[in-house]
């Protein structure tokens, strides 16, 4: 009988540098390795002397074969750990419309970079859930959704030349980073909206734009004179929506109701459930929006503010909508792209508030250095957008209009 011989195990060196210890990035990656059934030793590990310092470490994996080491740099390279031994990034050219490689890299929304003829090259229009194509000759890449593939792009595979910057919290500069944690409806509201606000002028102040994703409920609680407000003082300089919004906002300008209820007195109007429908067809026979402004049929509301001050809005359809308004999209991959337009042309913040479907839509777009707050009465709609990736939301559990109104008075002071 022949003596058994132990397999020696696999191993790589990968490297991260950064603020990796008061981020939690160091030790996560290190849980990771032994969580996935490697080990790993601690090769070289250098900490910075003053917050503002980064860190460095060099960590030997090791893994008991090929594929569970593989599995393990697999998991980790998300978190920041390229391997010590650089190479070029490999790609193939894509061999059909509308799909990948069968190896192609997905991408996340922190910073990437991928590595081409020996040097780092930015990856552009990040978004995460996307591949990476390559343009050799100008050595520039950039994130592409499935859907716009076509035969021949140069599409990356696999993970080596490829490395990801993760969020970083050196110093905790001010309250808006303190407040990034699991939602809950117990977070001091004044601090936060304050926050909220001050954030908003630093964008505003930085020369980038502010996007607003509104859902109907906005409109039910009373918020829309707040979010005019906010349009009227430069605090809105995109809109995202549904047809809910758009029509409930107009219903309300023709007919001061939303779903039928007066807003004023808080009953139902007498016919108040075809009121949505009337608006709708009042807009449609108008041409659309624009022209029911332009012919002063639509006088009030968030949708005539956004068309006075000229502020785009990308109004996305769904399977439930009734009419739907002229202006509304009802091809998602359509309204994807122009979203997706809107967020690439400089937006630093995004409030979203009282959406689901439209919040996380618009997560996927963002990068992740742009922030996001998140307002909703239920604590579930924040949690699904940090549980697909949008970390950089700010979650607050409230109700609408309270929370507009305590907005706009921090931004009028």
């Amino acid at each position: 009988m022949k003596p058994s011989v132990n397999t020696p195990p696999v191993f790589e060196e990968v490297e991260l540098a950064g603020h990796i210890i008061d981020s939690l990035i160091l030790p996560k990656i290190l849980d990771e390795i032994l969580t996935h059934g490697g080990s790993y030793e601690l090769k070289d590990i250098q900490i910075g002397q003053r917050q503002a310092d980064p860190s460095y470490a060099k960590i030997e994996v090791r893994a008991a074969d090929e594929a569970t080491l593989a599995e393990i740099l697999e998991v980790i390279h998300d978190h920041g750990a390229t391997p010590v031994a650089a190479q070029d990034c490999q790609w193939l050219p894509a061999d059909m419309d509308g799909a990948f490689p069968e190896d192609f890299y997905s991408t996340t929304s922190f910073r990437t970079q991928i590595r081409l003829d020996g040097e780092w090259v930015d990856v552009q229009d990040i978004e995460m859930d996307c591949g990476v194509v390559v343009d050799s000759q100008a050595k520039s890449a950039r994130t592409i959704p499935m859907v716009h593939v076509r035969k021949g792009d140069r599409i990356v595979v696999g993970r080596e030349g490829l490395r990801v910057f993760p969020a970083e919290s050196a110093v905790k500069r001010n309250l808006f980073e303190f407040m990034a944690s699991p939602v809950s409806s117990e977070k001091p509201k004044g601090a936060t909206v304050r926050e909220i606000a001050a954030t908003m002028r630093r964008t505003k102040s930085a020369g980038q734009k502010i996007l607003a994703v509104l859902g109907p409920a906005v409109v039910h609680t009373g918020g829309v004179e707040h979010v005019c407000e906010l349009i009227r003082r430069g605090f809105v300089d995109v809109l995202f929506a549904g047809n809910a919004l758009a029509t409930h906002d107009i219903e309300q300008a023709l007919f001061g109701t939303s779903l039928g209820v007066s807003l004023d007195r808080g009953l139902p109007a007498e016919e108040g459930h075809e009121h949505h429908l009337r608006a709708i067809n009042t807009i449609r026979r108008a041409g659309g929006i624009q022209a029911a402004v332009d012919r002063g049929i639509l006088r009030s509301g968030i949708m005539y503010e956004c068309v006075k001050h000229r502020i785009p809005f990308v109004l996305g359809g769904s399977i439930r909508d009734d009419g739907p308004l002229p202006d509304v999209i009802t091809d998602v991959l359509v309204a994807q792209d122009q979203m997706r337009d809107q967020v690439r042309a400089g937006v630093g913040f995004c409030l979203m508030i009282a959406t689901a479907l439209h919040s996380i839509a618009t997560g996927n777009l963002l990068p992740a250095w742009v922030k996001v707050a998140c307002v909703d009465i239920n604590p579930a709609t924040v949690t699904k957008l940090t549980d697909r990736g949008s970390i950089q939301t700010v979650g607050i559990v409230t109700d609408v209009e309270p929370f507009l109104r305590a907005l706009v008075g921090e931004l009028k002071n």
